[in-house]
């Protein structure tokens, strides 16, 4: 019997703030409206239709940009819009770790900016790959490990100054590989992924956690201190950011890295991998280059 994933973000948690940036989120949308716009340029890229679609997260956004797009909104049907907060579920409120349709619902699965809260992504994958239609296409894009490394660096910092040690305040993110591999893992076909880094900066970091409180972004943790935080412990955050990272305007900047990973569900048609030995061409005569042995000395 295999052990059940670790438990790392409080998942009760993440809805009650997504549920109270509900009414903020409009206004600090940004990183969501640019996810999204590039979520709909590799929907648009696909040469066919999709009729019935599931956004899982998103607060509504992805179908209010929709709207916007006509050359995108062509190819979509029925489009069902979820998220795991009450507040912000356009349609259906769905936990994405517990999805409640059938086998093959699907020809199309977005999700912007919500996995990178699941304890279980693997089994979240699965269930994403299920609930598509054979040859069905799977979209996403989530924060990666790079994301907010100057505020996790300049927290850490501090805290260790004040308390003689420091304890997770920022939530850990996938990279690339991670997710590559988890797509391949879970079943999908022709698995991609490519990153998306945006700098954002701010005047000082008290801002930027108000940026962050407003998106419904603020770490989960299940394992977080329970200590309460001084406002000591902000103010020398925000110090130590500034000396750190303030550039010459004094503004610091805040990166986002935002991985796009997107599949395939399997399909008999679908082009297949040649298994290794089988391949009727050089690689030399490809590249117009001399192929040595492995015991000759390439020339200079």
């Amino acid at each position: 019997m295999s052990a059940s994933p670790p438990i790392l973000f409080d998942r009760a948690l993440l809805r009650q703030r997504r549920n109270r940036a509900a009414a903020s989120l409009p206004e600090y949308d940004f990183l969501l409206q640019r996810v999204i716009d590039d979520l709909l340029d590799r929907v648009e890229s696909i040469n066919r239709d999709f009729e019935r679609v599931l956004v899982l997260g998103g607060g509504g956004v992805f179908g209010q940009m929709l709207a916007e797009r006509p050359s995108a909104a062509a190819k979509i049907g029925t489009l069902i819009e979820t998220d795991i907060a009450e507040k912000l579920a356009r349609q259906v409120c769905v936990d994405e770790e517990c999805l409640p349709f059938a086998d093959e619902s699907f020809d199309l699965v977005i999700s912007p900016l919500a996995l990178h809260w699941c304890n279980d992504l693997p089994g979240v994958l699965i269930q994403i790959n299920r609930a598509l239609k054979s040859d069905g296409f799977f979209a996403a894009a989530v924060f990666g490990g790079a994301s907010l490394k100057e505020l996790r660096q300049s927290m850490l910092a501090a805290e260790t100054e004040i308390h003689g040690g420091a304890s997770a305040r920022v939530s850990p993110f996938a990279d690339t590989m991670d997710m590559a591999g988890l797509l391949q893992r879970t079943g999908f076909a022709m698995p991609v992924t490519d990153v998306d880094r945006v700098t954002v900066r701010y005047g000082n970091s008290f801002v930027l956690m108000r940026d962050l409180r407003a998106m419904g972004e603020t770490s989960n943790l299940a394992e977080r201190s329970r200590r309460p935080v001084s406002k000591r412990f902000f103010v020398r955050t925000a110090e130590i950011y500034a000396e750190r990272f303030a550039g010459d305007d004094g503004k610091i900047p805040a990166t986002f890295e935002i991985i796009h990973a997107g599949g395939w569900a399997p399909h008999p048609d679908q082009p297949r991998p040649k298994r290794p030995g089988s391949a009727t061409a050089r690689l030399a005569d490809a590249l117009g280059v001399v192929e040595n042995s492995a015991g000759e000395k390439a020339g200079r």
